[in-house]
């Protein structure tokens, strides 16, 4: 069992930028945070939200109204400190009961230097974002005069137009191992990844060369690798460029390519898609996406305030080599494509589901085969010559 906490009234308030105000008490790091708010309806997996890259630059609330109940622990942390602005909760348990648990919630907050608020009535603005869309807003304690807090609020950038994945990617190279047998070389842009992508890669016996989000295309030729991963982060896709032509001159080369989230975004716009965004994002671990070749549902983990913009059949605007393979069953939008001749495809989901389901995991397997394809194609086109 963990420790009970128990320490004195420290009355804190979320301010919205239309106005809206919201009474709390502190529960993190006693300061002011400023980002977009948006809201998570996960009943668990706080920790791997909070250490979430795809967060940068977001106050985050979680609509279930008890947070904290299992503790903290190393092993489910997707980045080594969280990456959330701020985090907004109805109650923060008072103790928490884990075996894997090595401590709690408000003391992991007050460790990395995370803001935070409880006792918010979560649901109203859960109700308010859903009606108005995700806007600006800080946490601060009741001290701060509201008009500071405001203007603070309305200096803050806005999303559109906003590269943060520069902000998160690694700034050198690190590699995940395979796991048993290496049976391919995976180069993998990281524009935020989170630490489930590539160990289930390594799990199918990739090699994992996590590199910087400045990568050029040559560069990644130079180490001739069996698959390119474009993974999740954070801000407005069309702020971020850099892997348009990666994407392009691999795909010509024959290399696959398996993007998600902001991957997902980037392989739209690579091939003449748009994106745009959406009122208040899709973020949760409940979101039903229909995949149109299998003919199946599935339940996925989402993160994005972003999507690819589509039409009523599998076509996509501006982009003709590419197809639409998975819709998301709450509001239509574009939850995967396919390049119609290149071995190129991505999900906008999270289908590394830390946290969330399992469903989409076959995708891993799906880019696996594809290495196995292009590998047989260069064997067969080199016996030839």
């Amino acid at each position: 069992m963990g420790v009970e906490l128990n320490h004195p009234s420290r009355p804190a308030y979320l301010l919205l930028e239309d106005g809206r105000r919201f009474e709390g008490q502190i529960l993190g790091v006693e300061d002011v945070a400023l980002g977009e708010v948006v809201f998570n309806t996960g009943m668990t997996g706080y920790q791997e939200i909070l250490t979430d890259p795809s967060y940068t630059g977001q106050l985050v609330t979680m609509t279930y109204p008890l947070i904290g109940n299992y503790g903290v622990t190393d092993e489910d942390r997707e980045s080594p400190q969280p990456q959330v602005a701020g985090f907004i909760v109805r109650e923060a348990a008072r103790r928490h009961s884990s075996w894997r648990a090595s401590g709690g919630l408000e003391d992991y907050l007050l460790q990395h230097g995370v803001v935070a608020i409880s006792q918010v009535d979560t649901r109203a603005l859960t109700r308010h974002i859903r009606d108005q869309g995700a806007m600006r807003g800080g946490i601060a304690p009741a001290r701060v005069a509201e008009d500071e807090l405001m203007d603070r609020i309305q200096s803050l950038p806005i999303m559109e137009g906003l590269d943060l994945a520069c902000g998160v990617s690694t700034t050198t190279r690190y590699e995940v191992e395979a796991v048993g047998e290496e049976r391919f070389h995976v180069m993998a842009y990281d524009f935020g990844v989170k630490a489930h992508s590539p160990r289930l890669l390594a799990e199918r016996g990739c090699r994992v060369t996590v590199v910087p989000a400045s990568i050029t295309a040559d560069e990644i030729l130079t180490e001739a690798p069996d698959g390119l991963f474009i993974s999740n982060g954070p801000g407005d896709p069309a702020a971020v460029e850099r892997a348009l032509d990666a994407i392009r001159i691999l795909s010509e080369k024959g290399i696959p390519i398996f993007g998600i989230c902001l991957g997902h975004q980037l392989i739209g716009r690579a091939f003449g898609g748009e994106t745009y965004k959406l009122p208040f994002g899709h973020h949760g671990v409940n979101h039903p996406v229909k995949a149109l070749e299998r003919n199946t549902v599935e339940i996925t983990s989402q993160n994005h305030g972003f999507a690819v913009r589509g039409a009523d059949d599998e076509s996509v605007p501006g982009a003709p080599d590419l197809r639409v393979t998975h819709r998301n069953l709450y509001d239509q939008t574009v939850e995967g494509l396919k390049h119609r001749s290149r071995p190129v495809f991505s999900v906008q989901y999270h289908p590394e589901s830390a946290p969330g389901p399992h469903d989409s995991r076959y995708l891993f397997d799906e880019f696996v085969e594809l290495m196995e394809e292009a590998r047989s194609l260069r064997g067969e086109m080199a016996s030839r010559a």
